[in-house]
């Protein structure tokens, strides 16, 4: 928040943080927002978004040689997310740019989706009016990531300093036959993902029907 700026770094070994040395570039964000808190670059470097709660806005830049932050320039684009949250903390896009994802704490403490009828085009972002609470793990979530396949989130926080993952695949939906007698009179839903349950299944009349019972609701 001094500078209000991004710094660029090289790193001779990929991904290794031990080999990283500054390149003495850096890019002034501080006409946009003086407290940047999260940053995103599109898939090629040639883009790149930054989020901060003075303003509770994301900006877009265009980069004419990608990842090089001596060719920066501000595009006059912005999306408020104010009305979402007022202390965004952090963002970032789907693969193909289509989806973007922001982290709040004040007062939600949660996640929140937008779509972008161009992919990674900041002018054409709507909020989906989606969003996931992750006040039960971290009142003040800072930063996110999703994995490669957009199936796993995780989001770190400072209230209890740990890193916390989530599942964003669809449960699975099971139909059984019309022949399985309940106890209940229902059949149980499909488990959680990262669930297990056991349910076993006996009859007494060689096949014809059967009667089952959820043995295990849940396993890990």
């Amino acid at each position: 928040q001094v500078t209000d700026a991004v710094y660029q770094y090289s790193l001779s070994t990929g991904f290794d943080l031990s080999t990283a040395s500054y390149d003495s570039v850096s890019f002034s964000v501080a006409s946009q927002e003086t407290q940047p808190t999260g940053i995103a670059f599109n898939s090629n470097g040639t883009k790149m978004y930054i989020v901060g709660y003075n303003t509770d806005a994301v900006y877009q830049y265009s980069l004419s040689t990608a990842f090089n932050l001596s060719t920066t320039s501000y595009d006059s684009v912005s999306l408020s997310v104010a009305s979402q949250n007022g202390e965004m903390r952090d963002i970032t896009f789907s693969g193909d740019g289509t989806k973007l994802f922001l982290v709040g704490e004040s007062g939600s403490d949660a996640v929140y989706q937008y779509s972008l009828s161009t992919g990674f085009d900041l002018s054409t972002a709507s909020y989906d009016s989606v969003s996931l609470s992750v006040t039960d793990q971290d009142t003040q979530p800072k930063g996110l990531v999703f994995n490669d396949t957009g199936k796993t989130l995780f989001v770190v926080g400072a209230t209890t300093d740990t890193i916390y993952q989530y599942s964003t695949a669809t449960p699975a939906t099971i139909t059984y036959d019309t022949a399985i007698e309940w106890p209940s009179g229902t059949a149980p839903t499909s488990p959680a993902i990262g669930e297990t349950d056991v349910i076993t299944f006996n009859t007494t009349d060689g096949g014809t029907t059967y009667k089952s019972v959820l043995a295990i609701d849940g396993a890990k």
